[in-house]
């Protein structure tokens, strides 16, 4: 056996987002106080991991929740915009609404046409790639040790489909990765021998948000823990 790294990507926590809004790239949008919480608890329940490099998207949500767990290892996170979330023709629309939201915005119908894509963002292959060559200078940068690499839903699940050899078509509802989930990739010197899944925050995340494909966090009527 070689040199095992690990290297998890770390989903952020929950997003103050009362209106629903699917924020994309977009600035402003920080973690709601139960974020902070999940981020901490993270911090918590891996702080003592032999974690010796991070790296973070550039939006807020994720250095947010990178904050906890650098502070506990002594770490300075890389900024990495490979990391950072998929874009997407959807962007700055409220889907508080659910399915209804097409009824209202029907032009948005015409980015449906090929999910396989997809055709209403970036490309599942683009996406892939820029996280798998982040996820791979992690490994080179923890060599033998550790890494956390803080990412979104999408570029996350994105990346362990392409690991798993599995079709990036799926329903956004049905990935399995929940808020501050860590999906981490296991390596015997170069080679990935594992794909594991945690929740650290699970017992935190609202019940509304563990199958959202984004966070909502502070929208009316929502089941808070």
């Amino acid at each position: 056996m070689g040199v095992q790294t690990i290297v998890h990507l770390l989903r952020h926590g929950e997003v103050h987002n009362p209106q629903g809004i699917l924020y994309g790239r977009r600035d402003g949008f920080h973690l709601s106080e139960l974020g902070h919480r999940m981020a901490q608890r993270v911090a918590d329940e891996v702080g003592d991991r032999d974690i010796v490099h991070m790296r973070t998207s550039p939006l807020e949500r994720a250095q947010e929740t990178a904050a906890p767990l650098a502070r506990a290892r002594d770490l300075t996170p890389v900024v990495d915009p490979r990391v950072i979330e998929s874009s997407n023709k959807f962007e700055g629309v409220s889907f508080a609404g659910g399915a209804r939201t097409f009824l209202k915005h029907p032009q948005l119908l015409r980015h449906m046409y090929d999910p396989r894509t997809p055709s209403w963002g970036e490309p599942y292959d683009e996406i892939a790639g820029r996280m798998v060559a982040a996820v791979h200078d992690a490994r080179d940068a923890a060599a033998g040790h550790e890494a956390v690499v803080v990412s979104h839903q999408l570029p996350i699940w994105t990346t362990r489909l392409f690991l798993e050899k599995r079709s990036y078509v799926h329903h956004p509802k049905r990935r399995q990765c929940t808020l501050c989930s860590l999906t981490s990739i296991v390596f015997d010197d170069d080679q990935i021998v594992q794909v594991r899944y945690s929740e650290p925050a699970g017992d935190l995340i609202p019940v509304g948000d563990r199958s959202a494909p984004f966070s909502a966090g502070g929208a009316p009527g929502e089941d808070r823990p």
